[in-house]
């Protein structure tokens, strides 16, 4: 607001514009409003806001009903099958990759006949049934092991063609019931002479004529398909072919495979799901059976080959199956009729909160507007706008509409002269608009709290089944047979390499370190240890901390409980290459490799499963699906209890454990279910007493328990939202700005004529406020015609307007 007097030209021009083109000012008004301007937006949104929350969100409570097998067990058997999946093309990538290493690292003395090459290829006993050592030219076998290796569903010759480093394994038919998978290798062996080739009643017609130098032959493997690893009671895992025959099949421990039904949760339903999944880019699914003696067949699909394909697994087309049989869960309850109230009771206070706004700030403002454009029309010189005058202004009954409605009235009365300046005064301690707005925000309150906070909670112990629980120890048993597949091949690895080397020279030993670790993702150092416990050869990082000594045997162990990172290490004994080098303090004793923390994480994280650790035999954290702190502690004591549960003690078997616990993996995420098994029952790691650790929010699991809860907290946080947000809105825009003009409007009635008031809002408010305006400089005029008549004039009035 300024202080001062307008020039009297400018004045009389705004009285003779209001007086003579009021329509035309008025619509240059509305013309400069803006679009979301006024009083009538915040209401009008208000309520369409809050009938939308009680026709979607509200009503969509009635549309979730129990199911008698929940989606939440239907994903975890998904998942299951996914786990199955996983760790058989782990197996499949660890055989095809032993036999191509068995074939890198061997170096066949000269002359040595096809039959002695094979047998040091061949590894003796299971998997491997029967091995051959194939001509590549012409496809004729040199030397073969075990049993007839069937070749008929391969061709050798377009497969030792093809250029590639590493040939992919093949899945073929045998005379048997059983199909073999045949893993393929590259063999470079020193070419025979002509006198060699007819000493070797073994070597075929034609096999020596390459002469002097080197030849490739093709070595082939012929194995049964590995039978999947399956957890939970009553569950059957099946790896599936292509045409959805069962090539292998493994039950739970202890548990009978469960009968065919013969209903869609079949190996051929699953082969066709996984064959026409491969094209639409699904790599697993679920499928339902039909009931069956109270029961009803659960089954879950996952393809077997990698997702990017370049694994050793991607070209056989197989399809890993798993399935048991649950119980139907019993009919929840229907929640339509809690839905219909809810929105019936929003509905009701929507129209309650509309009525009251509109009846005491959207009406009144709309009549002030309309009161103070007449008064300024009223206040010119013609007969017409004079009668404007002699109409009273209304008054609305309540809060600043109210007060300004009298300030205008008293300003009536002293343009027509009937009093002089007198101080309107509110009533003391009567509630105004404000105090209504934060009623109404306390009304949609009250209906969205109860909905956020207490209606439709779902207990955790009760709403998950028990079958989620089971699902979720099946999946964290799995979790750690990963981990330990992965330290066992670790360890059988580095008995391969500590043979390679132990009559290797230097430069040969460090080549085959250097291969070693670049084909291992899990090694982040290996390296030779001599007696005394030093490095002798290394390739990869420095490791973190080495062995003070030279390890006997090969295994597993821990080297460090504390630090910012867990140094685990895998160790094998070189064997001696003869009594002048053992007596050597140099000679290598030991190859040790450091497995790094990120293949660890990576190894104990699944999806779905939530958070995952791998503990030690105190329960401090090795590694963690998520961020995490080396040798920390659980994040709960409950977590931590049910890892005592599982008595996986150094040197013992344990058992898995599970439960729905409070796992306090986050504030506010409530319940969890949680497991706990065993790292090593059997194997090098068996004596470490590690453990793994999951904990999934009970919340997320996709039961019709939480999803009512979440909906209803969904309704009553929209509901709340829009409410705060419309009504702080109509407060910024008409309940602030009225305020002001409500001050503005009583201090002109009471006198104030030099204050000048400038509107801010092109709405309502900033019309009432130029109205004002206007009647402040009609008042400033009458009373200095006023002041004229009754002062006696000294000076010519041409005099008088020219003085400052």
């Amino acid at each position: 607001m300024l202080h001062g007097h307008p020039p009297r030209a400018e004045r009389t021009a705004a009285l003779h514009t209001v007086a003579h083109s009021p329509r035309p000012h008025r619509a240059r008004r509305r013309a400069d409003m803006p679009l979301l301007g006024g009083v009538r937006p915040p209401i009008a949104a208000l309520l369409c806001t809050l009938l939308a929350v009680a026709v979607f969100p509200t009503l969509g409570l009635g549309t979730v009903h129990e199911q008698d097998v929940p989606q939440a067990v239907s994903d975890a058997e998904r998942r299951i099958a996914e786990d199955a999946a996983s760790s058989v093309r782990a197996s499949l990538d660890a055989r095809a990759t032993a036999v191509r290493r068995a074939a890198a690292s061997v170096t066949p003395a000269d002359g040595s006949p096809p039959a002695a090459v094979l047998r040091s290829l061949l590894p003796a006993g299971p998997p491997a049934l029967g091995g051959s050592l194939l001509d590549p030219h012409t496809g004729k076998p040199l030397a073969a092991s075990g049993e007839t290796v069937p070749l008929t569903g391969a061709d050798a010759v377009a497969l030792a063609r093809s250029g590639t480093a590493n040939i992919a394994p093949r899945l073929v038919p045998s005379a048997g019931a059983e199909p073999r998978l045949l893993l393929f290798a590259r063999v470079a062996v020193p070419a025979p002479g002509a006198k060699q080739d007819e000493n070797h009643d073994q070597t075929p017609d034609g096999a020596g004529d390459q002469g002097a130098g080197e030849r490739e032959l093709l070595l082939v493997v012929s194995e049964k398909a590995a039978a999947p690893v399956v957890y939970g009671g009553g569950r059957t895992g099946q790896l599936v072919g292509r045409d959805g025959k069962v090539l292998a099949s493994a039950s739970a421990t202890g548990t009978a495979p469960a009968p065919d039904t013969g209903d869609d949760t079949g190996p051929a339903a699953a082969a066709d799901a996984a064959n026409a999944g491969r094209h639409a880019g699904n790599r697993s699914g679920s499928m339902l059976g039909d009931g069956h003696d109270g029961l009803r067949r659960v089954a879950g699909w996952a393809s077997v080959s990698a997702v990017d394909g370049k694994d050793d697994s991607s070209g056989l087309g197989l399809t890993m199956l798993t399935f048991r049989d649950v119980a139907p869960a019993q009919g929840g309850a229907d929640h339509t009729w809690f839905a219909l109230v809810a929105a019936g009771i929003l509905v009701v206070i929507a129209a309650l909160v509309t009525v009251a706004l509109w009846g005491t700030v959207q009406l009144p403002l709309l009549r002030l507007h309309l009161s103070a454009a007449r008064l300024a029309r009223g206040v010119c010189d013609t007969s017409e706008a004079k009668k404007e005058l002699a109409r009273p202004v209304p008054v609305a009954a309540f809060g600043e509409p109210g007060r300004v409605g009298r300030a205008l009235e008293s300003i009536r009365r002293q343009l027509l002269g009937e009093t002089g300046p007198e101080t309107v005064r509110p009533v003391r301690r009567r509630p105004g608009l404000r105090s209504l707005v934060v009623v109404c925000a306390l009304v949609i309150a009250v209906w969205a709290v109860p909905l956020l906070f207490v209606l439709n909670r779902a207990p955790a112990d009760k709403a998950v089944p028990a079958t989620a629980v089971a699902d979720q120890q099946a999946r964290t048993e799995a979790a750690a047979d990963r981990v330990r597949q992965s330290l066992s091949q670790s360890c059988a690895d580095l008995e391969a390499v500590a043979s390679a080397i132990s009559h290797a020279s230097p430069e040969r030993a460090t080549e085959v370190l250097r291969r070693e670790h670049a084909g291992h993702p899990t090694y982040r150092s290996l390296y030779v240890l001599d007696r005394t416990g030093a490095v002798v050869l290394r390739a990869g990082k420095q490791p973190l901390h080495t062995l003070g000594r030279a390890p006997t045997g090969r295994g597993i162990t821990q080297v460090t409980t504390s630090g910012k990172i867990p140094a685990i290490v895998a160790y094998a004994q070189i064997p001696a290459a003869g009594n002048a080098q053992r007596a050597a303090g140099t000679t290598p004793a030991a190859v040790v490799a450091e497995i790094g923390v990120n293949a660890l994480n990576d190894l104990v994280a699944r999806p779905g499963l939530g958070k995952v650790w791998l503990t030690d035999e105190h329960h401090r954290v090795l590694a963690a699906s998520t961020g995490f702190r080396a040798f920390q502690s659980l994040p709960s004591r409950a977590l931590t209890r049910l890892v005592a549960r599982t008595d996986a003690a150094p040197g013992s078997a344990g058992s898995p454990a599970s439960g729905v616990l409070d796992a306090g993996t986050a504030p506010g995420e409530g319940l969890s279910v949680a497991a706990a098994a065993p790292l090593a029952q059997a194997g090098p790691a068996a004596g470490l007493g590690w453990q793994v650790v999951s904990a999934e929010p009970a919340a997320a699991l996709r039961l019709a328990a939480y999803e009512i809860q979440a909906r209803t907290m969904l309704a009553g946080l929209l509901a709340l939202s829009v409410g705060v947000a419309c009504l702080s809105w109509l407060h910024i825009v008409v309940v602030r700005p009225l305020r002001a003009l409500t001050g503005c409007a009583e201090r002109l009635a009471d006198g104030d004529r030099r204050t000048v008031l400038y509107p801010v809002h092109h709405d309502e408010c900033g019309s009432v406020t130029r109205n004002l305006e206007l009647l402040r400089q009609a008042l400033v005029e009458r009373d200095r015609g006023v002041q004229a008549d009754l002062t006696p004039g000294i000076a010519p009035s041409s005099q008088r307007d020219s003085a400052p």
